[in-house]
């Protein structure tokens, strides 16, 4: 019997594993230039045998593996990521695959109530309730980079910037503004950028009732990130 192909499949597939390829060319780049950018990705309740929420494959999870594999041509010692995931929704499939493995410290602050309503342990998880705003956030961002610099040396920072935790998101049920999520993005580009840290970032998530606001917090994240990058360049120059 012919099997009957569905040409939108192969296409999610395809586009897949282009985002993936392109959190890997971030994490290269990062590498070289010191800040480098996925405009997709984030794609992080994919497991290592199923999909999930969205996500067909985790982009972080195999630039993560991968970057270690390359760096481990040229070190004995083993390349160590932490993945500091602030999208709104819990990192499940990255929590997963990384578990029990110290040279991988996954970060994640989400929703407390939101999805995935079946949560994975994390290294560091950070449950915030419906309708934190500003301050709440940025306070816990800092209590949870202050203890992963604690229990954690990176040599390659991967960053969820996720713009669903903003107050106009449909699926977010945080209430940070423009200006808090810019605080946010730039809080991440200094912890990295203080400890000399190469960071790849990826979009994330992000389902505003106005995609021109979805837009714009993406937008804030670039221009923060370009910013760090003038640094990384000034610095080799």
């Amino acid at each position: 019997m012919r099997e009957i192909g569905f040409p939108w499949s192969s296409a999610m597939a395809e586009r897949a594993r282009h985002s993936v390829g392109a959190t890997i060319s971030a994490c290269r780049a990062a590498f070289a230039e010191g800040v480098a950018a996925n405009i997709a990705g984030g794609t992080h309740h994919s497991y290592p045998d199923k999909g999930g929420g969205f996500c067909v494959f985790n982009d972080a999870a195999v630039a993560a593996r991968l970057l270690q594999a390359e760096s481990a041509r040229h070190s004995r010692q083993p390349l160590r990521v932490a993945i500091v995931d602030l999208d709104v929704h819990q990192g499940n499939g990255t929590a997963r695959i990384f578990r029990d493995d110290p040279t991988v410290f996954t970060l994640s602050l989400h929703g407390q109530k939101n999805f995935p309503f079946r949560k994975e342990a994390s290294d560091l998880d950070v449950d915030l309730p419906d309708g934190t705003g500003d301050d709440a956030y940025l306070q816990a961002l800092e209590r949870a980079l202050e203890e992963l610099a604690h229990r954690f040396d990176p040599g390659l920072v991967i960053y969820l910037a996720g713009a669903d935790p903003h107050e106009g998101d449909r699926l977010g049920r945080l209430k940070l503004t423009w200006d808090g999520l810019e605080a946010r993005d730039r809080r991440v580009f200094d912890w990295a950028w203080q400890r000399r840290v190469p960071l790849a970032f990826a979009m994330a998530g992000g389902y505003g009732h106005r995609l021109e606001d979805t837009v714009q917090v993406q937008v804030n994240t670039f221009q923060v990130a370009v910013g760090y990058a003038r640094r990384w360049h000034n610095r080799a120059r």
